[in-house]
């Protein structure tokens, strides 16, 4: 590959924006809220710094040694398992589908806030504008991505994360003058012991994490390629970690006060981001300020990690086919689009769903739940355990026993634990629950499928030509 950062801030930033992401702003505070508050933490940074640093570290190292593509990188490996590159990038762009539909949903409610139109979820569902946002964020997307890694994604990445990390900041300090700060704080930061013994808190944890830094859907492995050969692989990805978790964090001492401030229930979930905060901020003095400030640095987060999603599966185009970036850019979006576009008319007019089920939560509570370990199973089979190489080795040093050994049984457990909740109380006998029931063992089933090949492949492993940095 011929493209490469312009500098290390350019592509730690250009990481940096493909970590945090609506996982971070949105999805943690609910998830903290729904297994324990102050106590989730501590397995969620067990994870992130012990078990997801290393395999970022992998990705980068495999990136940097090839400079090649996801697609290519799993042919250098033996050419049989290139398949398995199509699957990481082809899930990756799947995820994509209907992240931008969120992201979409995201721009809406800030337009709504600049403009002095606040949106309520129901009423902004109830037209086609969520369709309207949908494309509107793809071709921005698009727009970025097909100029390039220097002129697109750096460039968008170093202009918009310093403004996500003002905005934040400036949201904090905000939380901190009101009257459930106190309440709030408590409950985010303080550990009920307890629910340690809970094993889906663990496998939540460990979920969110691989989940909001981005790691095992090749994105790193796709940026680690345009990195220069100094800049340490080990700083950059603990700087990644250290501003991932940061973000979460911070978002938590912002929504949690919030909450406490109007009496919401903190374990309301996803729901937080699109129902109960919206009111809150229409309930509170300078609201829409906050309103405008909140959305915004959620939409400008979301942005860059949706710009990355999409540069994995360009990067595997360009180099499979004789086809320009553009190019790539505009066919690889066109069929997101089409696949998204059931997510995306679910939540309209047209609610399109499967048994009762919007179609975009059927996507979610599958592909959503089940992609990311699958994938990043793949490739820690393919660059630990088949590979071998001897920069995997070197880069990861002491760490290279844990990538090899346990973070599979940690995918394996979390997959596992995922499968294994399929119904829960509040679903009961529904057509939910029955719809839910049969979709999601699929893709543990096919997590067991990749396993039993990934164990026929390794049968007559050999060991490749050493990689040269």
């Amino acid at each position: 590959m011929a493209e490469r950062w312009s500098s290390r801030l350019g592509f730690v930033l250009a990481t940096v924006g493909a970590a945090v992401g609506l996982g971070n702003v949105w999805r943690f505070p609910s998830v903290v809220g729904q297994n324990g508050g102050g106590a989730y933490l501590l397995p969620y940074l067990f994870a992130a710094f012990v078990f997801a640093v290393p395999l970022v570290v992998l990705e980068f190292a495999v990136g940097r040694s090839l400079r090649t593509d996801v697609v290519s990188a799993f042919r250098t490996v033996g050419e049989r398992y290139a398949a398995l590159g199509w699957v990481v990038a082809g899930s990756v762009l799947v995820v994509l589908s209907y992240y931008l539909v969120l992201t979409g949903w995201v721009l809406a409610f800030f337009v709504g806030a600049a403009t002095g139109r606040p949106l309520s979820f129901a009423s902004f569902t109830a037209t086609y504008w969520p369709v309207v946002a949908f494309v509107v964020v793809a071709a921005a997307v698009a727009a970025v991505v097909s100029l390039g890694v220097k002129s697109g994604i750096e460039r968008l990445s170093t202009a918009v994360m310093p403004v996500v990390f003002v905005v934040l900041a400036g949201l904090a300090v905000y939380a901190w003058t009101l009257p459930g700060w106190a309440a709030g704080v408590s409950f985010f930061l303080t550990p009920r012991l307890s629910v340690l013994s809970d094993v889906g808190v663990w496998s939540a944890a460990f979920g969110q994490v691989f989940f909001s830094l981005s790691v095992g859907q090749g994105i790193m492995l796709t940026y680690g390629a345009y990195v220069d050969d100094e800049t340490s692989l080990w700083g950059s990805a603990a700087l990644v970690a250290v501003a991932d978790v940061a973000v979460a964090c911070t978002a938590g001492l912002v929504i949690f006060p919030v909450v406490f401030t109007l009496g919401v229930e903190p374990t309301a979930g996803t729901q937080l981001a699109f129902t109960t905060l919206p009111r809150a901020f229409a309930a509170m003095p300078f609201g829409r300020v906050v309103a405008v400030g909140f959305f915004g640095l959620l939409f400008l987060a979301a942005l860059t990690s949706a710009v990355s999603l999409l540069e994995v599966g360009v990067a595997s185009a360009t180099r499979a086919t004789d086809w320009g970036r553009p190019r790539a850019t505009v066919a690889l979006m066109a069929g997101v689009a089409v696949l998204g576009l059931p997510s995306a008319l679910s939540y309209s007019p047209a609610a399109v769903s499967l048994a009762g089920v919007p179609f975009l939560d059927v996507v979610d509570e599958s592909v959503g739940t089940f992609a990311l370990p699958v994938t990043a199973f793949l490739l820690v089979a393919a660059f630990a355990w088949v590979a071998d190489a001897d920069v995997v080795r070197e880069t990861l040093g002491r760490a290279y026993p844990l990538v090899k050994y346990a973070i599979p049984v940690v995918l394996v457990a979390v997959t596992g634990t995922a499968a294994a909740g399929v119904v829960t109380p509040e679903w009961s006998l529904t057509a939910r629950a029955l719809l839910v029931g049969l979709v999601r063992p699929v893709p543990f089933l096919v997590t067991l499928a990749v396993l039993l090949g990934v164990g026929w492949l390794l049968r007559d492993r050999v060991r490749p030509r050493r990689w040269r940095r």
